[in-house]
């Protein structure tokens, strides 16, 4: 296996570095990286994202027959490290790089030609309803019912940790079609238009929301909400194997990149947070706790490029994405709880005002100090979304280990 980058790939990293530094407004980057959660509005992402999309570069993972990049797999490593790098918005992965995949793969070709051009463009904004009160994890026990009423489908029922769905235009959405002795057979695959009468988003206001209102989390009310029959995603009753292709994309993301951004940043400030007469910088306990995360931040990175070799051969991710999803978000854990400990009492103040858009209230401490503890907050939830990573664990000891 082969892991030298070629010079036309270096070449690559450099345009996209520099192609970063001219069309990142400074405006932009001072709100996303000085907001606690990375927080822009909803057309400021979009924004970005048509920007990639008029360079060529959005749907880096997709072909070139749907209007991708078709980045090779060098090309995304280091497209991703130069983004992550630059501190630049991610972007929003409902559409892009989930919905999109599953569309591609299952959906017909009215609905390819209808939703994948609009996606590629970032002209409508998605969400995605997978999880419900008492169905998080264990999806498959999910209660969202879908009545079959002849040219369409009735929906009742809710979608909970429903992120950026008060933006959202459309919503993926898991749902019962029938009752099987084994619950996955009776789970179909809905696109649904937001805009349809009956639903109703309730925001869930969660520990490091915003002085200003900013939320992250939603419920989604469905109460008989009519969607088309031409709306339902391959076969009826086949959604679980749906979304079982679908998670693979979302926790098969790389890491490292962005792992070692948030390292760089943390180790950088800790030059300027005094301890007594020295900065934390020579604080011999601080400085191994900083390098036993670049140790796994490094071990991370060597099993992307393992991965990236395979991909580079053309085999899939597989049940590695379980591997990346739980050590990929238990570093980056680590990462905000260092960050914390290194503001010390700055990180206290449950509402701290910070740079957000509408306050002029100087911060309690740095800029920092005023992100520290609600990027801290906003991370424990990592290790659950996605399927949590006990979850990713049995996942790894039946298909990785043979256990």
């Amino acid at each position: 296996m082969n892991l030298q980058f070629t010079q036309e790939e270096l070449n690559f990293q450099k345009e996209v570095k520099d192609w970063i530094k001219e069309n990142y407004p400074e405006d932009m980057k001072e709100r996303y990286v000085g907001s606690p959660n990375g927080h822009l509005t909803k057309d400021e992402h979009m924004q970005w994202q048509q920007a990639l999309y008029s360079k060529g570069w959005a749907g880096i993972n997709w072909p070139k027959e749907y209007g991708g990049a078709a980045f090779t797999a060098s090309q995304k490593f280091m497209f991703n490290k130069e983004m992550s790098a630059a501190s630049a918005p991610s972007v929003v992965a409902f559409g892009e790089k989930m919905v999109a995949p599953v569309i591609m793969a299952f959906g017909s070709d009215e609905q390819k030609n209808k939703y994948l051009p609009e996606i590629l463009a970032s002209q409508v904004w998605w969400c995605q309803g997978y999880s419900e009160p008492g169905s998080g994890s264990d999806l498959a026990s999910l209660k969202t019912k879908a009545e079959d009423k002849g040219d369409h489908y009735l929906i009742n029922g809710a979608k909970t940790w429903t992120t950026l769905a008060q933006h959202a235009d459309m919503i993926f959405c898991l749902v019962r079609t029938s009752q099987e002795d084994i619950p996955q057979k009776g789970i179909s695959f809905l696109l649904i238009d937001m805009n349809t009468p009956g639903i109703v988003v309730q925001p869930i206001n969660t520990l490091d929301n915003t002085p200003i209102g900013h939320h992250e989390v939603n419920t989604v009310f469905f109460e008989d909400v009519k969607v088309p029959k031409e709306n339902l995603i391959g076969e009826e009753g086949k959604g679980w194997t749906y979304a079982k292709y679908l998670l693979e994309f979302e926790r098969g993301n790389g890491y490292s990149s962005e792992l070692y951004s948030q390292l760089s940043k943390l180790r950088l400030r800790a030059q300027s947070e005094d301890v007594g007469s020295s900065s934390l910088s020579e604080d011999i306990g601080f400085i191994e706790k900083l390098a036993k995360i670049e140790v796994q931040i490094n071990a991370m990175e060597a099993t992307e490029l393992r991965i990236l070799g395979s991909l580079t051969a053309g085999q899939n991710v597989g049940p590695e994405s379980s591997l990346l999803k739980a050590r990929g978000t238990e570093i980056g854990q680590a990462i905000t709880e260092l960050a914390v400990e290194l503001v010390g009492y700055y990180a206290l103040p449950f509402n701290n005002p910070g740079p957000e858009l509408g306050h002029n209230e100087e911060p309690i401490g740095s800029q920092f100090a005023n992100t520290s503890a609600p990027r801290y907050f906003n991370y424990r939830k990592a290790s659950i979304y996605a399927g949590s990573n006990e979850i990713q664990r049995n996942i790894m000891a039946k298909l990785v280990l043979g256990l």
